[in-house]
């Protein structure tokens, strides 16, 4: 074998394994994108069921914290007058 057929056969046996380690990183990437996208729906959904504080409480339990917060604040702002 001439050293010209050595170096061709070398070249088609390293652009195989590139070949090869491409194909396997595209798959890796793209379960990577289905598993990026379900983790995001996922989050999506996470982020609707989340509800601020108040809409867990009633109305009346509502008013009575607001009344409390409002006592709180006369009190501080009679302490500070003083």
């Amino acid at each position: 074998m001439a050293v010209n057929d050595i170096q061709k056969e070398t070249f088609q046996k390293l652009l195989d394994q590139i070949r090869t380690q491409v194909q396997h990183l595209r798959k890796q990437n793209k379960e990577l994108n289905r598993e990026n996208l379900k983790l995001k729906s996922k989050l999506n959904e996470l982020q609707k069921d989340q509800a601020d504080i108040f809409s867990n409480i009633s109305e009346s339990e509502r008013l009575a914290m607001r009344h409390q917060v409002s006592g709180l604040i006369e009190k501080i702002d009679k302490y500070l007058e003083e």
